[in-house]
């Protein structure tokens, strides 16, 4: 009787489970969007753990992004290049010391 009634209510979470609503994804940032509609074409996640980074720091991960935006003449404003720097600390550099 027990293990009919264990049995019982195991299905029944599992069934409320299986129909409970998946949370949403989390929307992109705005430093997400602009590294993968710009910047995913040439870089992959390897670019960021090669051994001769030149990024050391947020300053330099900023003026990484600032020189290469210039390049491709993107026009970004400092305030797009810092959203980007936000999404890249977040995503790959997050061992970078405080600016």
């Amino acid at each position: 009787m027990l293990r009919r009634s264990l049995c019982t209510a195991l299905l029944a979470l599992g069934a409320a489970l299986a129909n409970a609503e998946t949370p949403p994804l989390p929307a992109a940032s705005r430093g997400e969007l602009l590294y993968s509609t710009h910047c995913i074409a040439c870089h992959n996640e390897q670019v960021h753990w090669r051994d001769r980074k030149v990024v050391a720091d947020g300053r330099s991960l900023r003026s990484e992004i600032r020189r290469w935006q210039e390049i491709m003449a993107l026009r970004w404003s400092d305030e797009e290049v810092d959203e980007v720097a936000r999404y890249l600390k977040a995503v790959f550099y997050r061992d970078l010391p405080p600016d």
